[in-house]
């Protein structure tokens, strides 16, 4: 066992190594340090806390949850549309693609596919009772 978690290990490594991991990081790094996306997302969090409170109140008052609403709507479409948040959204797609091949060799290599030839199938909806077979 103790081959197969050094082989892991190497492959955590080889993982950090990659474009789309690096890419990633720096986008991460960005978001968090733009304090403007930051004050955003503190906004969004805190309309989400209150909105959670008047709906608990049993006299809540339906005008102000669906003003509360329209304010974390409006603040959740301006972290969405920052600059950082979309470089990130972005870098994150592609990173989760290699994950998801990644991930899909290992297991379906670990279910007895050949590791040389499987790979992630678009297909896969990861229940495996609608499942045809991989690869």
């Amino acid at each position: 066992m103790a081959d197969v978690i050094a082989i892991a290990r190497q492959l955590g490594h080889a993982i950090q190594e990659q474009e789309e991991y690096k890419t990633i990081m720096t986008a991460k790094d960005a978001a968090d340090n733009d304090e403007a996306l930051q004050a955003l997302i503190t906004e969004f969090n805190i309309k989400r806390v209150a909105i959670n409170a008047e709906a608990c109140k049993t006299d809540r008052d339906d005008e102000t949850l669906k003003k509360l609403n329209e304010e974390m709507r409006t603040a959740y479409s301006d972290i969405m549309n920052n600059e950082h948040m979309k470089a990130y959204n972005d870098a994150k797609q592609a990173f989760d693609k290699v994950l998801q091949r990644v991930l899909a060799i290992v297991q379906q290599s670990a279910e007895g596919q050949d590791p040389d030839t499987t790979d992630f199938s678009e297909d896969c909806t990861h229940d495996c009772s609608t499942c045809g077979g991989c690869g």
